[in-house]
């Protein structure tokens, strides 16, 4: 039977440990790695070339969704399945076109992570039954109005990573540090993604953020510091 390897990128020590419990006990699958962000799960991909990354979407440092973009544009990338517990469409299209082989709910997802992963390491896609549905459901009132599916605001990956960092609560300079562009073009980014948005306002913004599983809730990370001190 052949092994088949996996990294798996969350920033909670207690998920990323009942994941690996769960994983371990079949004899097919084996965790060669843990990345509590997304520039580590972009690193591990690239040094431990693993067949599949298991990705959470909101992560410090850079979100799942910018990781899972960096990590498949490669030519020889690992297989990225998104384990999140945000279902939002919006979100699974947008993981989907970043290169995502599927999109799993945290709290439905079980057995079907190790179904899930043995069909990405097949070259399959796999989603969670609830999405599954959604996607059947919105294509079927696609072609009966004889129109495409929606697309929902549609935010550059510069942009994403942009709101990331003013949603974490980053200045402009700190950001322009951060991502070694100038200030200007960070102000440019600003104001494009509260266009696109339509949010005026960094409060607004952060909301935003953590709707859509960009960023955590800080009083989830508080939490969650708690629970690993």
């Amino acid at each position: 039977m052949q092994n088949i390897t996996v990294v798996l990128a969350d920033d909670h020590t207690v998920v990323r440990q009942g994941i690996r419990t769960l994983l371990e006990s079949e004899e097919d699958i084996s965790v060669v790695g843990e990345a509590e962000n997304g520039q580590q799960a972009v690193q591990m991909a690239k040094d431990l070339q693993p067949d599949v990354v298991v990705m959470d979407i909101a992560m410090p440092s850079l979100n799942g969704l910018e990781a899972t973009r960096q990590i498949t544009k490669e030519g020889s990338a690992p297989r990225v399945l998104i384990l999140s517990s945000y279902s939002d469409d919006e979100y699974v299209q947008q993981l989907t076109e970043a290169g995502a082989s599927g999109y799993l709910v945290k709290q439905s997802a079980g057995p079907d992570l190790v179904m899930a992963i043995r069909e990405a390491k097949r070259g399959n896609a796999f989603f969670s039954p609830i999405i599954s549905r959604r996607l059947l459901d919105h294509h079927r009132r696609s072609s009966v109005a004889g129109q495409p599916l929606k697309k929902g605001t549609s935010l550059t990956p510069r942009e994403m990573q942009v709101l990331q960092l003013i949603a974490e609560g980053r200045a402009n300079k700190q950001i322009a540090d951060e991502l070694m562009i100038s200030v200007k073009t960070v102000e440019k980014h600003r104001q494009e993604v509260m266009n696109k948005l339509d949010i005026h306002d960094v409060a607004g913004l952060t909301r935003y953020a953590v709707t859509r599983g960009i960023v955590q809730n800080p009083r989830d990370t508080e939490r969650n510091a708690k629970v690993n001190c």
